[in-house]
């Protein structure tokens, strides 16, 4: 089977190569309109500048983390329409989609639609949610051509980034309004994608004062269920915005931006009643709206020392079936970066963060108290430490929260950075997360399930079973080790491997409680399951990726994760990861205007979500005749008509991902 796949894979490659290269001249370096890292050497490559690792600029191939950025070239060859399809090439991150407008993605384990131990930023703003923990994904919908990059660290985060970055942290940055100017518009239509239109323009106010305004639509049919019927899962999202970019002086940066987006997305879901049929299958929608706004200011006192003060307001409600909740977070950050003599470097920085969430119950789905107002107060500070000069770092520092729900925490990490030699990297890290609680772990009441009456040994009525928050819920913790290395044996070829074990404590569980009768509006016994830090268990993988440029228009990549989780009681619920998954990618120039591109994805089977072991295959060819005008046609999940990648919580209906083809056109003016 997988001799097939890669025959396949190299079989569309290959030929196409050797006919590139037997046809050009000597020297030609491929051209494309779009300024990308597809411009740049392998070697230029894997010391890209990132800075989700240190909180200021260092290179990918020296920093002391697993780390992975996805570029604008990965964006466009990869055929990606959304963030979380972009988010499949990461090595070791689980991209899972659940329906037409759902996903489920975690890094290193305990996957699930909201997967709560990934913080997920976007320009520096937050998008996990505090109330239900993870992050809303079909939400995070962005013009990909205004994406600068795509930072995706593996392993904690939480000394720089504060809790919940506890198995991974994903930084989303956009470009710069300076580098977005003139009109851009982007159509594509599919099989399953319906008319998905972007439009973009980038203006100069003044001198230095750049801006651009953007807006979006999606639209998505319903997929099918595994017996072939339709689940009207589709989604209609308009997404709009703008951002200003100004620079005074050479010292300082100003950023003000902000997003509004209204949101109708639907699916199945299991409606439990207390009166027959007791449990029905049905398909609610779901409207979601929601505004931010962001500023952000930057001071470079040196080329050493640089200040900045950031501060956003967030908005979210959303209405479906089950509840209405509605969210505001007010936020402020300051951090600081200077030199302390010749061989430290250090970041420090306070933050403090306001949140209030309201709701109104259901039958299915209620809070209390109803109303929760919460403020977290953070500092944070990290030394960079030169122990030998140009060869080992010792990075060490922690984060303090005061969290009015949950008391405070130190989340400190220590890393060790060792080069040998310039093309050798060597790293370690000892780290302490934390997950702190939401809303679900203390506050929630979800009715799950009715039982129906059944005779003797069964009960008479019917039996209700139900979720239950516990307020006393504490933070759940992590202690990682991680050891990694990386390798560029010459400038055509390198090698990535990270390593890990975790240990985790007070993870979340739900045990039976005392069944008990209620008599009125009718008579059922209630069966509770309440929460508590009753959980724990280690895990352990590794993760090895390659790239080589094979030739000035071929460059491969792939990679290899494994992953072993073990838990204690042995029915913990942890998500669902796969213990292998593997992949590679194909971008190559067939001529000066025309790309073809091909991935290979292999999942290993989900047993406790009845998910089979499953193969992907995408191919697309893209066409840019000039500067002004880009086509593009794709093929998504070639090798079978419909799979199974995640099932839902809210239903046991499972919707299956089906083949796709689309088309795209991109005019930039």
């Amino acid at each position: 089977m997988k001799r097939g796949l890669l025959n396949i894979f190299f079989a569309v490659g290959l030929p196409a190569c050797l006919l590139k290269t037997g046809t050009a001249m000597a020297g030609d370096a491929p051209t494309n309109s779009i300024q990308g890292s597809h411009e740049l050497t392998l070697e230029q490559l894997v010391n890209i500048q990132v800075t989700s690792v240190s909180k200021k600029e260092t290179d990918l191939n020296q920093s002391p983390a697993a780390i992975s950025v996805i570029t604008q070239e990965d964006i466009q060859r990869s055929g990606a329409t959304s963030i979380p399809e972009a988010l499949r090439l990461v090595p070791g991150l689980d991209v899972a989609q659940i329906n037409s407008s759902e996903w489920a993605i975690s890094a290193r384990g305990f996957n699930s639609e909201f997967a709560d131990k990934l913080l997920v930023l976007v320009d520096g703003r937050s998008v996990y949610d505090p109330a239900f923990g993870g992050v809303e994904w079909e939400m995070q919908d962005l013009v990909l051509e205004d994406l600068d990059r795509i930072e995706v660290i593996r392993g904690p985060g939480a000394t720089l980034w504060g809790a919940n970055a506890v198995n991974g942290v994903i930084n989303i940055t956009t470009k710069n309004a300076r580098d977005t100017q003139g009109l851009l518009v982007s159509t594509s239509f599919g099989t399953v994608e319906k008319p998905a239109t972007s439009i973009r323009y980038g203006g100069e106010f003044a001198t230095n004062v750049f801006y651009r305004v953007y807006l979006q639509y999606a639209n998505n049919d319903g997929f099918t269920d595994s017996s072939g019927n339709d689940t009207p899962d589709s989604k209609n999202i308009l997404h709009g915005g703008a951002r200003m970019d100004w620079e005074p002086d050479a010292s300082d940066r100003l950023t003000l931006q902000g997003d509004y987006f209204q949101a109708d997305l639907a699916g199945p879901a299991l409606n439990p009643s207390l009166t027959p049929p007791y449990a029905a299958n049905f398909y609610g929608e779901n409207f979601k709206n929601g505004e931010n706004v962001l500023g952000r200011w930057t001071h470079d006192f040196s080329a050493s020392s640089q200040l900045t003060l950031q501060g956003y307001y967030d908005h979210e409600v959303s209405r479906d079936t089950e509840t209405l909740d509605a969210e505001d977070i007010w936020d402020l950050d300051l951090q600081h970066r200077f030199a302390l003599g010749d061989r430290q470097d250090i970041v420090w920085g306070a933050g403090f963060r306001y949140e209030m969430d309201q709701t109104h119950p259901s039958f299915a789905l209620s809070f209390f108290p109803q109303d929760e107002n919460n403020h977290i107060a953070s500092a944070f500070v990290q030394d960079d430490l030169t122990v030998i000069s140009d060869r080992l770092h010792l990075i060490f520092g922690s984060k303090f929260e005061q969290d009015a729900d949950t008391g405070f925490e130190v989340q400190p990490s220590g890393r060790l950075l060792w080069t040998p030699a310039e093309n050798q990297t060597f790293w370690g890290a000892v780290s302490r997360a934390v997950r702190t609680p939401s809303r679900t772990d203390t506050d929630v009441v979800f009715n799950q399930s009715v039982i129906p009456p059944s005779p003797p040994p069964g009960s008479p009525v019917p039996v209700l079973v139900s979720l239950r928050g516990d307020p006393t819920f504490h933070s759940e913790e992590i202690i990682a080790y991680e050891l990694g290395y990386r390798w560029e044996p010459n400038p055509k070829l390198s090698f990535d491997l990270a390593t890990f074990y975790n240990v985790y404590h007070d993870l979340s569980i739900y045990t039976a409680g005392t069944p008990y009768t209620v008599f009125a509006p009718v008579t059922y016994e209630v069966v509770p399951e309440n929460a508590s830090n009753g959980g724990a268990g280690n895990s352990y993988g590794a993760e090895l990726s390659a790239q080589w440029r094979v030739t000035d228009d071929w460059k491969l990549m792939g990679s290899y994760s494994y992953l072993h989780l073990r838990l204690t009681p042995s029915d913990a619920y942890a998500g669902d990861s796969p213990q292998h998954q593997f992949q590679l990618h194909s971008y190559l120039n067939l001529t000066r205007t025309i790309e073809l591109n091909a991935s290979l994805y292999f999942v290993s089977a989900l047993p406790d979500q009845q998910v089979p072991a499953y193969a992907r295959f995408d191919l697309g060819v893209v066409w840019r005749p000039n500067k002004a005008w880009e086509f593009g046609v794709w093929g998504q999940n070639l090798f079978d008509d419909q799979h199974l990648e995640f099932g839902s919580y809210r239903t046991p209906v499972l919707t299956e991902i089906p083949r796709s083809f689309y088309g795209k056109v991109t005019w930039r003016f």
